[in-house]
């Protein structure tokens, strides 16, 4: 059975065998991770539950596992094959992972059920943003957090990418209407919670091989198109400024 809908954009074929590289797995998914564990201004919840929108191959479960230690672990996907792999890797890593296949326009999770909810370079994949968007913060319980790791339009719009993957156009964003629609939602951050990550493999250009070989200095930030944004934002509580 399929779950996939008008909402999301199938990945290509080398796409779904790039989400299985040890390119993904290590400069990637980890990075990103560690990054959004870093942006943090309060305690992590204790034993959370741990919601990994748009899961994938599951090869994220065990970098959620080491980051956030979550009492329970659920994925979400659309795909019904990337579920299939995503069972294989939680068997492979010992894990219990509650897989779930659901469009993240129409969750198939209860509200205010989950403490942290994972969303890693799925967005740009969906058309109905606004409407996964709110179904993250129906979902997440009063002082959860959003975890939002996120390439921008500056990096989807190139020729590359454009050439191996394939995405709505029509709905990519820059950094900062991706953090605008998060607060337009309701969600709270400052500052502090934002990561403008500026790396090699996000400069699909050159992939910042100028750089690397001492051609170019690096554009500082502010003086650049961000390539990806990352924020960790909270659902607030009811009646409650944060």
């Amino acid at each position: 059975m399929s779950y996939l809908s008008d909402n999301y954009v199938e990945e290509t074929r080398f796409g779904f065998w790039f989400l299985r590289s040890h390119t993904w797995q290590h400069h990637v998914l980890r990075v990103a991770i560690n990054d959004l564990r870093s942006l943090f201004s309060t305690a992590l919840p204790a034993n959370p539950v741990l919601l990994d929108a748009g899961c994938g191959q599951g090869k994220s479960f065990q970098y959620l596992r080491q980051a956030f230690a979550p009492q329970r672990l659920i994925g979400v996907d659309a795909d019904p094959h990337s579920l299939d792999l995503s069972r294989e890797e939680a068997a492979r890593q010992s894990m219990a992972v509650e897989l779930i296949g659901s469009d993240c326009a129409t969750l198939a999770v209860p509200d205010a059920s989950v403490d942290l909810l994972f969303c890693h370079q799925t967005f740009h994949h969906l058309v109905e943003q606004e409407k996964a968007l709110a179904e993250f913060y129906r979902v997440l319980k009063p002082g959860g957090y959003l975890m939002f790791a996120e390439s921008t339009e500056a990096y989807i719009d190139t020729w590359v990418i454009r050439w191996l993957f394939r995405h709505p156009m029509h709905v990519q964003k820059s950094a900062s209407q991706y953090l605008q629609m998060i607060r337009d939602q309701g969600f709270q951050f400052e500052d502090r919670n934002v990561s403008y990550p500026y790396l090699w493999w996000s400069r699909a250009k050159d992939f910042g091989l100028l750089e690397r070989l001492g051609l170019r200095r690096p554009k500082p930030f502010g003086e650049r198109e961000e390539t990806l944004v990352n924020v960790v934002a909270r659902k607030p509580h009811e009646g409650v400024a944060e």
